[in-house]
């Protein structure tokens, strides 16, 4: 059976993704629902108490795979005008919406699951997931502005970026680590990988939605190919540097958790009376 995506769907755009696109999507998306099922049974095979970096992934999978499974069934998108460039008078080219909400799911909570590593404060690294969405903001609302103010709004995405970077490979690097610095190692790899695929998200932006200069065809390629390494190559990776590391190391403690429908809380001791 052949893919009827774009004829059960079809574009609504001069400029729009053809049915090897779609396929490609397709295969991105059978990568990002694999890697999805594989972390559940990672997850549950952790004890409970241990789990947070886990279901953080998860959640990510979860959006990126909702995400393809939008974009190769040629759904999620709005027409935009875009700069003529030998396509004709004013084109309409698909602008992804749908990618857009994916990635304001799955960048913060990639960075906060990154820095929940490392010795930030709690409102440093609140301050660096907001600057991730004002960064997929920006990304949304360039793409849909027509004149040439829509690389304004890049240049106040890169800003956002560039903060994001700082945190990441300068300010996280030299704070205290828990544990006597035994997440440092791993901290750093997996930091040093994510950094370097976020560089090459705006210059497919500036080619693809901001300057028309690719098809949307091979945008889709360039950005599948990024968000599978920034998805689940980045995540089982950065997991598996981290799983030999006592979970208490991290200091996390919410005093309880739920087991079975019941709260459970740890014992404390009494105090001590004084003498």
């Amino acid at each position: 059976m052949g893919n009827n995506a774009l004829k059960d769907n079809p574009p609504g755009a001069d400029l729009h993704i053809s049915t090897n696109a779609s396929d490609w999507l397709w295969a991105a998306f059978c990568v990002q629902a694999v890697s999805l099922l594989v972390m559940l049974v990672f997850n549950f095979a952790r004890p409970r108490g241990t789990r947070l970096f886990h279901q953080l992934s998860l959640i990510i999978l979860i959006g990126f795979s909702v995400g393809y499974f939008s974009m190769a069934s040629n759904l999620g998108y709005a027409p935009a005008p875009v700069e003529f460039r030998g396509h004709g008078d004013k084109p309409t080219r698909q602008i992804w919406y749908v990618r857009y909400i994916v990635w304001t799911v799955t960048f913060p909570l990639s960075v906060l699951e990154l820095l929940l590593a490392t010795g930030l404060s709690l409102s440093d690294i609140v301050t660096t997931c907001f600057m991730c969405i004002v960064v997929i903001v920006m990304g949304l609302v360039g793409a849909i502005v027509l004149s040439t103010y829509k690389w304004g709004y890049f240049v106040f995405g890169i800003a956002g970026l560039f903060y994001v970077w700082y945190v990441l490979l300068w300010h996280g690097v030299r704070t205290q680590f828990p544990g006597d610095g035994v997440l440092r190692p791993g901290y750093i790899q997996a930091a040093g990988w994510f950094a370097f695929i976020l560089i090459t998200y705006p210059i497919c932006w500036a080619c693809s939605e901001g300057g028309n200069v690719i098809t949307p065809s091979a945008e889709m390629i360039w950005y599948g190919i990024l968000d599978i390494c920034a998805g689940p190559i980045f995540l089982f990776f950065y997991l598996f540097r981290l799983h030999n590391v006592d979970y208490a190391t991290f200091g996390f403690s919410s005093g309880k958790y739920t087991d079975s429908g019941a709260v459970v809380v740890p014992s404390e001791k009494p105090p001590v009376s004084a003498a």
